[in-house]
């Protein structure tokens, strides 16, 4: 058979051999997750050099991309696997996989609703079962983003819009000690001063000092500051802490200030009783940044902002251009370009639709409650460790721990010592100006029997580190 015409147009033996051979390479890939290494980064930095290069004029071997594929998959953390708990996962639901493949395939565009009404109703759908699931009304709107920043990003742009004049650096924002660094970031990048962003201090708890905050926004407003925004955490990144969201939102009220919540890692624990329970008072708050690939088990590049009052999102964010004046204008289904940065970007829904649709919501519900089931339970089996202080309980399905007498050096070999299973991978952080680990606990895969197995490790690599 000659060279196609189209080199850039595979015909349908060629594109269904190639699909065949990628669905086989990760149907094998996800059946092997149980057994993999947590993570295996030895020896990485020469793979990743074997691949250096640029791409070659003339075409290339399928079968050598395949190994570039299993070349990326080996040699890293396993963020798929059940013994991923270092950070908070981006799971990768194989039905969202699916949906994103048939998103990518098709390739619409939904940022406008007018060139594919149907897709952009299905990313409404997503959206709208958002903001109802925080008690937000018709009037709330909400978009698709990459991940928790870009959503942080656009509700500060909101707010300022919203409360400050175009001469906005007297406004300042309030966030605790133990906020997600994505705030600050966000500040930067909306041109405030690093000054204008005052944090707060905790509580023991590592929980926004609600007091501290008042007296805060008083100081402030004595020396010509103009309080605007204040940053509630559902979920901190270090310990899962849980801002008193309704005491914040009393503030909020009373001083007249944007009140949103970073609910990035912890939001979608509101399907449960107990999530609800602990988040009382988030539906009060303005926005809400939420990532379905954290709480949803999504593939990573899937956040979401949800704002309560959706026509100052759009007002911070919309500005017209004639080469657009062909498509429809919003009616009751919105451009999603003027509720975000972004004019060109993927079709983000469907691969948070198709799972939600083919499991239902339930099933997600259920999941979440084992997290939380696990996250007590480990909690629960490091504590009859003598040799470990566990500082504070999970609130959500963060365990941090560390040596009840150790350094920061022994702390260190402790965590060495417990990755160098690879059944499990921890991470650490520093609270308190103490080295900590920490044990995050939010994949689809991680059930009970790999987190007896991670107390089983810690138990030992305790007993390896103080002799005991």
């Amino acid at each position: 058979m000659g060279p196609m015409p189209y080199p850039l147009e595979p015909g349908p033996e060629q594109m269904r051999a190639m699909g065949e051979t990628a669905l086989g390479y990760l149907v094998e890939f996800v059946q092997s997750q149980d057994e993999a290494a947590a993570s295996d980064v030895e020896g990485a930095i020469e793979a990743a050099r074997s691949v250096r290069g640029a791409p070659p004029d003339g075409p290339g071997s399928f079968d050598q991309l395949m190994d570039t594929v299993d070349l990326i998959a080996a040699n890293s953390y396993n963020t798929t696997g059940p013994g991923f708990l270092p950070f908070i996962p981006g799971g990768g639901l194989y039905a969202s996989a699916l949906g994103d493949f048939l998103a990518t395939g098709i390739n619409r565009f939904v940022n406008m609703w007018g060139q594919a009404p149907v897709g952009a109703q299905i990313e409404q759908n997503v959206v709208r079962w958002l903001c109802e699931l925080f008690g937000y009304g018709d009037e709330a709107r909400g978009i698709l983003t990459s991940g928790g920043s870009m959503a942080n990003l656009s509700a500060l742009v909101a707010a300022r819009k919203t409360k400050l004049p175009e001469d906005f650096l007297s406004g300042t924002l309030y966030v605790s000690e133990q906020v997600h660094a994505s705030n600050a970031k966000a500040a930067a990048i909306a041109g405030f001063p690093s000054a204008n962003v005052r944090p707060v201090p905790c509580t023991p708890e590592l929980r926004m000092d609600v007091d501290a905050l008042r007296e805060r926004l008083e100081s402030d407003r004595a020396a010509g500051r103009t309080p605007f925004f204040v940053v509630a955490s559902a979920g901190t990144t270090n310990t899962g802490a849980i801002d008193p969201i309704a005491a914040i939102a009393d503030v909020a009220a009373e001083q007249d200030l944007w009140l949103h919540v970073d609910a990035a890692y912890g939001g979608f624990f509101q399907l449960t009783e107990r999530g609800r329970g602990a988040f009382a008072g988030i539906e009060r708050a303005d926005s809400i940044t939420l990532d379905p690939h954290k709480g949803m088990f999504l593939p990573y590049g899937t956040g979401s902002l949800v704002v309560r009052d959706g026509a100052r999102l759009r007002e911070a964010h919309f500005v017209g251009a004639a080469y657009l004046q062909d498509f429809p204008p919003e009616d009751e289904l919105p451009n999603f370009t003027e509720y975000s940065p972004e004019l060109s970007r993927d079709f983000r829904g469907l691969r948070v639709w198709f799972p939600l649709v083919l499991h239902g919501v339930d099933a997600f519900r259920e999941a979440l409650d084992e997290k939380l089931d696990l996250a007590r339970y480990l909690y629960e089996e490091l504590s009859t460790i003598p040799e470990l202080e566990l500082p504070w309980e999970p609130e959500l399905t963060v365990v941090p721990f560390r040596l009840r007498d150790g350094s920061d050096e022994a702390d260190r070999r402790l965590l060495d010592l417990i990755n160098a299973s690879k059944r499990v991978v921890l991470s650490s952080t520093v609270v308190e100006d103490r080295f900590t680990i920490r044990a995050c606990i939010l994949s689809h895969r991680t059930h009970r029997d790999r987190i007896e197995e991670c107390a089983q490790i810690v138990r030992r690599a305790v007993a390896d580190v103080t002799g005991r």
